[in-house]
Formats: C-alpha cells, structure tokens, sequence
C-alpha cells in the first residue's frame, strides 16, 4: 500500500507502562469487529452515504470536468461556504498544487486564481474585491440547506454586486452546490437559472470532500478528480476486511479509543510537510464534530471525544512539542510522513568555520525534514508519549483520496466504539439557533427569550 500506518510507538513494548498491551488488543478484538459490523450494516444508508463516494460518481465526474474546462477560461475562482464546504477544498488544494499557486503567472497556472471566504469577517470580503474583478470570477456557493447564515450573507452580498455590473448576465458567475430537492438554494438556482452540482442526501459537509462539494473546486485548478477517487475506492477496499490486524482506520480506531478510556482525550494531528497543513484542520473539523456528543446512542449522558488539535512539523517542534514531551500524559500524537517530495532543494557550504552549522552542508531540506521527524518520533517515545505515523510514499491524488477515505473510516468505526451518532450535530444547532433569534428570525420567538432572560454580564468581572 502506498498510505499505511506504523504503530509501534503506541505499544507497550515500546512504552512500557504508558502503552497498549497486546493482550488488551485481543480482549478488544471482537468489540472491533462489532464496530466493524456496524459501520458495514449502515454503508450506503442515511448519513453513511459517503461510503458510496467512490463508486457512483462516474457521470458526475465527465459532468465536473467539463464544467472546470469552461470556468479555467476565468481569472479567479471563489467558494462561499463555511465547515466541510470550505476546509475540504482548502485541505485538497493545498495538499495537490503549487505551495505559491495564485502568485504564479498565468500560463503556469493554467487555470484561475482560487479562494475560500469561509468567514463573514467584513475586512475580509472587502479584501477580496480589491484583488478580484467579478467580472472575471465564478462563485461556487455551497450549502446543503440553502439556510447557512455565513453562507448566505456572502451569497447576497455577491449577487447584488454582479447584478449591479452585469445584470441579467450575472447567473452565469454562480454555481450552486446543494442539496438536489431540500432546502432553499434548489428553488432559488433553479429560479435564476445557476448551473447546480448536487450533495447527496446521504452526505454531511464533513464527510463531503470526495463528492461535488470538493471535486468542482479541484477540478477547476487542475486536479485529477477521478485519481481521487480511485484512491478512495482503494482504501475503501483494504477496510472492508474484516481482519482487525490488516484494517489501518479500524486499528487505528480501537487504538484511539483505548486511549480515550486511559484518559487521552487530546489528539494531535502532525503532519511533517507543508502540502498537507490543511488536512489537520480538515481532519480537526471530522474529529471533532463526530465524537463529541453529550449522549450516546441508549441515551446515556457520556459526554464523549477527543479534542483534535493541529500541528506542523517541523515548524511547530519550536512551539508545541515542549508541551506534548514533558506536559500531562493526555494525548495522542499522529505523524504523517512523506517519504518522497515532489521536488528536492540542496544545503550548500559555505560556513565550514561553523561546525554547528556546517554539518549540514552537502545535504537536503527533504534530508532534514525527515530526520526530524525521526528525531522527533524518538524524542517523545523516550518520553513514553503515544504516537502513531501515517507514511505517504508521495503526495497524489490516488494517495490523497486515499487519506482522506482512511480518516473519514477511522472516524465512524471510533463513532460506533463509542456508540454515540456520529453524524449530528446538536452543539452546533444551538448556537446557530441562538443566531437566528438574535437577528429575529421569525419562529425563534421562544429562543430570543430564553437569551433575554439568560444571567446578564456582571460588572464584577470585568477589569
């Protein structure tokens, strides 16, 4: 396999006392496989749509593709969305192209400039209008419902501004990615006659990037789509077995979750290379909003997750790794390892007077890079801190999809261990219905009282 997972450092023979015993991995075993079973029982079904990702998008695909030949005629491309709609795309787009890709010239890039407003932060979008011509831009909106504020807000705002230059001719700079019969952004496409891609029922915007959501922005700048997803279709077929010892996402599931039963309730997702910085905050958003629940599936207050916090090697060996050595024993670390770049960069001489310096001469920044991470992986296994590596033999598309596929398979199969819904949201729901009430929204009546009559702020303590 080209993404596989070595996970010596979390064992007890590596860590003494401060490990996982064998022993407590074949205990465990058939409560994997119950997990396994669980997640298998749901595939296709409800949220779990997902799974279907990598084998029913073939017309979608041919229908993608040919949309991202039209839109690379355009100078930039924006996605408007907020969650999984956005850190998806950001996470792909940073992991497959060029580390300074809008600063490159054209005929380089081959394709338009590309951004994500994922915030409705007013100094941001109106730093956008001074870089882009919307003449000369598309905007991907993106929400399942149709009713996503920040999306929306972002969305009105872009509309009146293309109406204003263009006029009846503003449609043809917005797509809609939405749901293809719920919602409002259906109805409102269908009435200004947007191109519409669709998210399938069964798709949560955290499990999305391997459907229109993230293939659409791919495609644009010049991603192979359809590699993707071969290597999502590859990892889905090693997880369908049913060997726990040759499943990495159902391994590394049970792993993380004895963990959490000893009381690591931090994961750190570290990977050493800068293409796949994004795929922390991807992963950070899948982690978290999946496992953390209130109550569990029998209704029993539990309180569960893992706080997922992101990392990057070797940048962050100078700000976090302090911590993560020799503070509490409370987490788990996750590498990703490349093992070969997609370009190489030399040390020359120069400083031989140097000796602290001068060995380095004569090597690379990949020799480096790796040995660090070496280095690293060594210094907190000393230390008895539990860690795991995901290698890479190169960043691609067929290795991309994989990952994303093996991390979104480890999420549910960790969702069932603990057997808690592992596709709502509830904690989210409240604060967006605070919003509305704020703004009052009609419906939230009850809500904006219950803010009204909420403890006010307190004189006392504030300084």
């Amino acid at each position: 396999m080209s993404v596989t997972i070595n996970y010596n450092n979390m064992m007890q023979h590596v860590l003494g006392d401060k490990g996982i015993a064998d022993s407590e991995i074949q205990s465990m075993e058939q409560f994997a496989l119950k997990a396994f079973d669980t997640v298998e029982a749901g595939r296709g079904n409800d949220m779990q749509g997902w799974m279907d990702s990598p084998y029913d998008q073939d017309e979608v695909v041919k229908a993608i593709v040919k949309k991202a030949e039209e839109i690379r005629n355009y100078d930039a491309f924006v996605v408007l969305g907020i969650g999984g709609s956005a850190l998806g795309p950001i996470a792909v787009f940073q992991a497959l192209k060029h580390l300074y890709y809008n600063e490159l010239p054209r005929e380089k890039r081959n394709g338009p400039r590309f951004y994500v407003l994922d915030n409705v932060d007013p100094e941001r979008m109106n730093a956008l209008f001074d870089i882009i011509d919307v003449e000369k831009t598309i905007f991907n909106v993106i929400t399942k419902s149709g009713a996503t504020s920040e999306t929306m807000s972002q969305y009105l705002i872009i509309n009146d501004l293309l109406k204003k230059r263009l006029g009846d001719k503003a449609n043809k700079h917005i797509i809609a990615t939405t749901s293809s019969s719920k919602g409002s952004l259906i109805g409102l496409a269908k009435e200004q006659g947007y191109d519409t891609f669709f998210i399938p029922e069964g798709v949560g915007g955290r499990f999305s990037e391997l459907c229109p959501v993230g293939l659409l922005p791919a495609a644009v700048v010049g991603i192979d789509i359809a590699k993707m997803l071969e290597g999502a279709k590859h990892m889905d077929q090693v997880c369908r077995n049913k060997n726990l010892y040759s499943n990495p996402a159902l391994m590394s599931a049970l792993l993380q979750y004895i963990s959490m039963k000893k009381g690591k309730n931090i994961t750190v997702m570290m990977p050493y290379a800068d293409s796949l910085k994004y795929i922390a905050d991807w992963y950070c958003q899948l982690w978290a909003e999946s496992l953390g629940k209130a109550v569990d599936n029998d209704g029993n207050i539990v309180h569960a997750g893992q706080t997922p916090v992101k990392s990057l090697g070797v940048t962050d060996q100078h700000s976090q790794v302090q911590l993560y050595a020799e503070g509490p024993f409370d987490k788990v670390i996750t590498f990703i390892e490349v093992q070969n770049f997609r370009s190489k960069c030399e040390i020359p001489g120069g400083l031989e007077q140097l000796p602290n310096v001068s060995f380095l001469s004569g090597n690379t920044l990949n020799d480096l890079m790796s040995k660090e991470l070496y280095a690293t992986r060594y210094a907190l296994t000393k230390q008895k801190r539990s860690n795991y590596t995901i290698v890479l033999d190169k960043v691609d598309e067929f290795n991309l999809g994989a990952l994303l596929y093996l991390f979104q398979m480890q999420t549910a199969y960790c969702g069932a261990m603990l057997n808690i819904n592992t596709y709502d949201q509830p904690g989210v729901e409240e604060g967006k219905n605070a919003t509305y009430a704020l703004f009052g929204r009609k419906g939230y009546e009850e809500k904006a009282r219950e803010l009204r009559e909420a403890t006010p702020d307190s004189d006392k303590y504030i300084i």
